[in-house]
């Protein structure tokens, strides 16, 4: 925990640092059980303890507050660790926190090309090369992935459901680094792929978007068999006794699917524990959890990668 907050610190690198924040919506919490369903189905919104999402019919002023604790919280994890270090330049501060508005598509905003403005841009990934500042990318169940090139100093985040690992995202942000030099990636938590249960028509969209943008391999690419093979399992959740009703049911893989787009971009996945599950950890943020609660709205975590700058004064967000 970070100040008090429910976020952790995922990496520490140079100047950046990689966070991701929870919900503590519950604690110690098999969210399978009987008791937990019949306690949560209560038609009621659950927001936890640190919504960072304004398009979930929160009270803004709560979300406001809680992005600005995060940034508190992130540049007091930033100070110099050492109690006899009084210069504050001593330490690493970022001044701005970036969030955009998530669309499920590709677009790239370009922090450091775009004025700053109270309306966010429509997009699913930042890229920054300025020092003290972070970029924030909100999920309940879609793949967070940030990333980090030591040689230029570039920092990008990205935000991937199904649509966008169609779509491309993932190597539209990865083109945005034109110096040589390798690129690190950490994904944040995000839906297993055991609770991830679709239609097979979205594995078909995907898959025809992953051809289309290049994202995999060809030979990963070459037929359903091998895309299945990969990413693919029959689902055992939510069985019922119709048979017609579950025979186009499968589970995907979309931590899997980022992690191979990331390395068919030439990325190298740093990540150094096992990715949680949104869904299956109460602790996070689960849209599908939400849905199957029968609940009317959640709240959003964020991965973010912050830069940090030596600085003599405040943050402010963006």
């Amino acid at each position: 925990m970070t100040k008090n907050l429910p976020m952790t610190v995922l990496a520490h690198i140079d100047d950046v640092v990689v966070f991701q924040t929870a919900a503590c919506l519950e604690t110690d919490t098999d969210i399978s059980s009987d008791l937990y369903q019949s306690q949560q189905s209560t038609a009621q919104a659950n927001y936890g303890a640190l919504n960072l999402g304004l398009h979930v019919n929160d009270q803004a002023a709560r979300v406001l507050g809680n992005r600005m604790h995060v940034l508190a919280a992130i540049n007091e994890q930033l100070r110099p660790v050492d109690a006899l270090a009084t210069d504050r330049a001593q330490g690493r501060y970022i001044k701005r926190l970036h969030w955009v508005d998530q669309v499920h598509g590709k677009h790239i905003y370009d922090v450091d090309a775009c004025p700053l403005s109270m309306q966010p841009a429509a997009a699913d990934a930042m890229v920054s090369q300025q020092a003290g500042l972070g970029l924030a990318v909100m999920t309940a169940d879609c793949v967070p992935v940030v990333l980090y090139q030591p040689a230029s100093g570039r920092i990008a985040a990205i935000h991937a459901g199904w649509q966008g690992l169609a779509g491309g995202v993932i190597p539209a942000a990865v083109e945005r680094f034109t110096q040589a030099g390798e690129i690190q990636a950490w994904i944040g938590v995000c839906i297993s792929q055991a609770n991830y249960e679709v239609d097979s028509r979205v594995r078909d969209k995907l898959l025809a978007g992953c051809r289309d943008s290049q994202a995999l391999p060809v030979q990963t690419l070459s037929g359903t068999e091998r895309f299945d093979q990969l990413y693919v399992a029959t689902s055992a959740a939510h069985q019922t006794t119709d048979s017609a009703a579950c025979k186009d049911k499968i589970t995907l893989d979309l931590p899997k699917i980022a992690a191979d787009q990331l390395s068919h971009a030439g990325v190298n996945l740093a990540n150094k524990a096992p990715i949680s599950c949104s869904y299956a950890d109460s602790h996070y943020y689960s849209y599908r959890r939400q849905t199957h609660l029968q609940q009317p709205a959640t709240g959003r975590m964020a991965l973010i990668i912050v830069r940090g700058a030596v600085s003599h004064t405040g943050g402010e967000m963006s």
